[in-house]
């Protein structure tokens, strides 16, 4: 059985692929191009890929192909339809990545209502040093305690992610973006109400018709002035010159953002010209990949691999 990875880069060279390996003729590329595609897949029985797009003509490069392993939970890089209409099944990775995400969710979290990025580059810069105080009290923030932690999916990773606010102390809602209030350890609540009332609204939804542009200016509009939006989800999800226009305009307090709509993004990019950069902080979509996700990860795909 040939196995053939066309972007083994995005697990890391800190993670062995040696449960794949052992599973047959393994030939991995660190990364494809579209123009590469059909040529590295021909003789594949199995075809893992992470980003690498996988529609109609690059699986009828491939004849003998048996499988398609998507190294993530996301699929939207492969026409599903179509392998399927050929027999051939697309299997993803589910829960692998549940306490990762949550641990860097909050990472931004904490790090915008604390003022982190201040008061780190008080000291730093060697503002602390000519104080007449043995503290700074430039920037006000607020403790998580007694306040309203909106969720828009409360799938496992935002049923996570709602236990730890629980522990901080926050009243936790959530909005269903299948419009199903399926948890019922938290309220549903509708999309207005979450906005309106919620002091951080964390995003942990698939992009798909429903949630592409949910929040956009008029959304954004009718947040708290000193609510803050955190997006682990998908970038689509979020129109990306909208949230930057309601930073510059003040009309929320601050976001962090760990996912783009294109990915990495263009040094062009709305987020990069936002005039106050200390109210939002970037991360390069790193959520996912804790090692011991990126671990568990490998062994999954292995498994789905053997379940041919």
């Amino acid at each position: 059985m040939k196995i053939v990875f066309l972007d083994s880069a995005t697990i890391g060279a800190d993670v062995s692929l040696q449960p794949i390996e052992t599973l047959g003729d393994f030939i991995c590329y660190p990364s494809t191009s579209p123009e590469q595609v059909a040529e590295r897949v021909k003789d594949a029985d199995v075809l893992i890929v992470n980003k690498v797009l996988t529609g109609k003509d690059e699986i009828d490069a491939a004849p003998n192909l048996k499988l398609i392993c998507v190294a993530a939970t996301g699929m939207n890089n492969v026409n599903i339809p179509y392998a399927n209409s050929k027999g051939i099944p697309v299997k993803n990775v589910f829960a692998y990545s549940t306490d990762s995400v949550a641990q860097i969710t909050f990472s931004l979290v904490l790090a915008l209502i604390s003022k982190l990025g201040y008061f780190d580059n008080h000291v730093k810069t060697g503002e602390y040093c000519k104080s007449n105080h043995y503290t700074c009290t430039d920037r006000t923030f607020f403790e998580l305690k007694g306040k309203n932690f909106g969720i828009i999916g409360m799938g496992t990773i935002g049923k996570r992610v709602a236990e730890i606010a629980k522990v901080f102390g926050a009243n936790v809602s959530y909005y269903s973006t299948n419009g199903l209030p399926h948890c019922k350890d938290y309220p549903s609540v509708t999309l207005d109400e979450l906005l309106a009332k919620s002091d951080i609204i964390s995003v942990h939804a698939p992009l798909n018709d429903k949630t592409r542009n949910l929040i956009s200016l008029n959304e954004l509009r009718k947040m708290k002035p000193t609510a803050y939006i955190v997006n682990m989800g998908r970038g689509g999800i979020i129109n990306e010159e909208d949230l930057a226009k309601a930073l510059d305009f003040n009309l929320i307090a601050g976001a962090g953002i760990d996912v783009y709509e294109n990915e990495p993004i263009p040094a062009d990019h709305p987020y990069l010209g936002i005039q106050n950069m200390e109210n939002i902080i970037l991360t390069p979509h790193i959520g996912w990949a804790s090692v011991e996700a990126r671990k568990l990860l490998v062994q999954k795909i292995a498994e789905n691999i053997k379940s041919i």
